[in-house]
């Protein structure tokens, strides 16, 4: 499958509005993407259990951070607790709760990671208990849909362009709230795949498709790897040659070692939150296609329409699920000015054992998207892990962005920090290392996407993002 095809297969395939983009590359340095949570910090106590620090990561996904500090304190990845998962190739700066001694803490030492200790505290924290993200994010090598180099002058025309565009067709800071590439691999989309597999009680072919499913431009030694496993199932020669980056697929070929045919044991090995995201993701890839249908059929997502849900949206940009309504034909113009007003959200589902049931044009565009994807008779418990079975809920079809600017940098040669770069554009790629050089700073809620906002400027293929 090809990058058009996983955007299709994803539901990321579609605009809200007329533009062509600019195209270009993000992430081609680590330091082109920067985001900095915001947020309270937990209460501090001299006399708490836990030690509160302030770390930046550079290079890091978050996941396998905390098992290489979890492994550097000699505790399990448990107790350690962050509020939100960032990508690898950027420079993040966000809190840690971590349940080991201060002293401890402070004398960390690894490779690319700046810790401050802030204080001790009884409080852990939870995912998504941020208040925002603040990004800092530069496309490089802009492009015209031809591969020609893009003129700044053009590029920042054509960012002007499309914002005067989402203003006019979804409201000022608005855009349609895609869940981000990041959630399913832009180039290897295995965790709704997983996923699926998950919930109807699959083990082995979750395990299957996590260790082979063929991924786009793959290093050579990890699709020889992933072939390996496709092709023979052979768990010690599998470890044999599986690459060093790979850690989690390692510690499952050990389960299958210890365990032969224990499958479950196996996916287990996974940390807990990728488990529950190859869940989520399943239900992410269902509300992209329930959002895109809805783009197609010509309804808006930003106003509601009898039959839709509606949520109130909170000081922090969240909706709040717990206060969800039916718009009925009485209460629909009432409705309407608070959605305009930015006080309550249209939402679309998240699949799960409770989800609240839309009516009428609604709900036969979600059947439809059930129908499509094959999920109308998934019960979304799941037995063997109950801690994965989840209830469903409300996520809003627009997000919010704030503090939203964007100027031209300049173009450098970055070939040498690169790979990519210093390789060239290929067939089907739409930058050019002449192209202009565009930053965007904007901050965002949890739960919110800055390569989907960026997508409707760039309007690139999903690798690039």
């Amino acid at each position: 499958m090809d990058s058009a095809g996983i955007a299709a297969e994803l539901g990321l395939d579609q605009w809200v509005c007329k533009g062509d983009g600019i195209g270009g590359l993000i992430k081609v340095r680590v330091a082109d993407f920067r985001v900095t949570e915001d947020g309270a910090t937990p209460a501090l106590d001299p006399k708490g259990r836990f030690t509160v620090a302030r770390i930046t990561l550079e290079n890091w996904e978050t996941n396998r951070f905390v098992n290489r500090l979890a492994k550097s304190l000699k505790i399990s990845r448990k107790r350690i607790w962050f509020s939100g998962t960032k990508d690898k190739r950027a420079i993040t700066t966000q809190l840690f709760v971590i349940d080991a001694p201060m002293k401890r803490v402070s004398e960390v030492d690894i490779k690319d990671v700046q810790l401050e200790v802030l204080g001790r505290s009884h409080q852990k924290l939870s995912m998504g208990s941020h208040s925002n993200n603040r990004f800092s994010i530069t496309v490089r090598g802009c492009a015209n849909k031809d591969g020609t180099p893009m003129s700044k002058e053009d590029a920042l025309a054509e960012v002007e362009k499309i914002n005067t565009a989402l203003v006019e067709k979804l409201g000022d800071g608005f855009f349609p709230n895609w869940v981000g590439p990041q959630r399913f691999g832009s180039t290897r989309p295995v965790t709704p795949v997983v996923g699926r597999h998950v919930v109807n009680g699959e083990w082995e072919d979750a395990v299957n498709a996590y260790l082979g499913m063929k991924g786009l431009n793959e290093h050579e030694e990890v699709a020889t790897f992933r072939k390996h496993w496709r092709e023979n199932h052979d768990v010690e020669g599998a470890i044999e040659i599986i690459p060093k980056q790979l850690g989690y697929e390692r510690d499952i070929l050990y389960s299958l070692k210890k365990k032969p045919d224990d499958w479950i044991a196996a996916y287990r090995r996974l940390p807990n939150n990728l488990q529950l995201m190859t869940i989520h993701s399943l239900q992410s890839l269902a509300f992209n296609h329930i959002l895109g249908e809805r783009i197609r059929s010509g309804i808006s997502i930003s106003q509601p329409i009898v039959g839709d849900v509606v949520g109130p949206i909170d000081s922090s940009s969240k909706i709040d699920t717990k206060k969800l309504a039916k718009v009925s034909e009485h209460m629909i113009d009432r409705i309407t000015r608070n959605c305009k007003l930015g006080r309550l959200a249209v939402t679309g589902t998240l699949l799960g054992t409770e989800s609240a049931e839309t009516e009428g044009e609604v709900a036969d565009i979600e059947q439809r998207i059930l129908k499509k994807l094959n999920l109308q008779d998934v019960t979304w418990v799941i037995d063997a892990i109950p801690r994965l079975t989840t209830r469903g809920t409300k996520r809003a079809l627009t997000g919010s962005y704030s503090d939203f600017s964007f100027q031209s940098t300049d173009v450098v040669d970055v070939s040498e920090l690169s790979t990519r770069w210093e390789v060239g554009p290929k067939e089907h790629d739409r930058w050019h290392p002449e192209g202009a050089c565009i930053n965007f700073k904007f901050t965002l809620p949890p739960g919110t996407y800055a390569t989907t906002l960026l997508r409707e400027f760039t309007r690139a293929p999903l690798h690039q993002s």
